[in-house]
């Protein structure tokens, strides 16, 4: 497979709120060429969607979706000033996307699923999403979305919460902080961030001083994926690759063109272990071809100038027909 190189033409314009991540790797696996259509699902700041629209060029088509509108216009606008390729961009959640494309019509030869949450929005206190700074109990990716992560701390039972924080955080003090939170919440609502995090650091006890990682970081995580329904959605996109492949094997045309590379880049063992399990399934019923069963990981290099990549595993299929 031949490498793309992004240091000179295909690098993207540099964002100091964001560095997209494992760059050279993604455009390898993608391997869109000038002309074709690619799709981003989760444009975020628009780095891997710059970069690929200097890969399609011109005559190329880029469809680009994001929860978050503010960063789906941004990252529309990125790209269109690197490359005046055709752009499309779809507001909402990815497990959508498919059924859009098929209403106008449309093929992807590529797909990435970026499925990291932006620096810009983690590093936004008032987006509440992270513990290190103090701020509204929100991690709504799409700010207009009804339930914010105070809405569901405050109207979960204990044993709802419980579960959201073993099986969405793999946390294994997830029943002692949902018996915090709870009774906490009884006297006075938990608003903030802060407030949520010396919850679980309180619950952790003496056990925080040694733990590797902050305390809250697991709970954080578990929230987030709840407050917006991150596996469900992963799992709807995965189902309608597998849909597409199907529909591929028997002639049939589709939202995914013959032979379109699906790319996913995970961030914990929750989204990699779908994303493995389906691309398996795919390459044991003859719908597709895994060039690789183990997952490729950032450089030490990249991790060393971009420390959130550490956790990133990249895996890519092949979907039905030439390779």
């Amino acid at each position: 497979m031949p490498t793309c190189d992004t240091s000179g033409v295909n690098a993207p314009t540099p964002d100091p709120g964001h560095a997209p991540v494992m760059l050279d790797p993604v455009l390898t696996a993608m391997a869109v060429e000038p002309g074709q259509t690619a799709m981003d699902c989760t444009a975020g700041r628009g780095g891997h969607a710059e970069a690929i629209a200097r890969q399609i060029g011109e005559s190329g088509r880029l469809i680009l979706c994001d929860l978050d509108p503010e960063n789906l216009d941004f990252a529309a606008k990125r790209a269109q000033k690197a490359v005046a390729c055709e752009v499309l961009t779809l507001s909402g959640s990815f497990a959508r996307v498919p059924r859009d494309l098929l209403r106008a019509d449309l093929q992807a030869d590529a797909l990435l699923a970026d499925l990291g949450v932006a620096s810009t929005q983690i590093d936004a206190p008032e987006r509440g999403f992270s513990f290190l700074g103090d701020g509204p109990l929100d991690m709504r990716m799409d700010p207009a979305a009804p339930i914010s992560a105070a809405d569901l701390v405050a109207t979960s039972s204990e044993p709802e919460l419980t579960r959201i924080i073993a099986d969405f955080g793999e946390e294994p003090l997830a029943r002692r902080i949902a018996r915090n939170i709870v009774r906490v919440r009884d006297n006075s609502p938990i608003q903030t961030t802060a407030e949520l995090a010396g919850l679980v650091r309180e619950a952790y006890g003496p056990r925080a001083a040694s733990s590797r990682n902050h305390p809250a970081t697991r709970t954080f995580q578990a929230l987030r994926i709840a407050v917006n329904d991150e596996l469900g959605a992963l799992d709807g996109l995965l189902r309608q690759v597998e849909e597409a492949a199907k529909a591929i094997a028997k002639g049939r045309s589709t939202w995914l063109a013959p032979g379109a590379r699906v790319v996913f880049l995970t961030f914990h063992s929750l989204e990699d272990r779908l994303v493995k399990r389906a691309f398996a399934a795919l390459a044991r019923h003859g719908l597709g071809k895994v060039p690789a069963r183990t997952p490729v990981a950032p450089t030490e290099a990249e991790i060393a100038t971009n420390p959130r990549s550490r956790s990133a595993k990249l895996r890519v299929a092949m979907v039905g027909g030439p390779s």
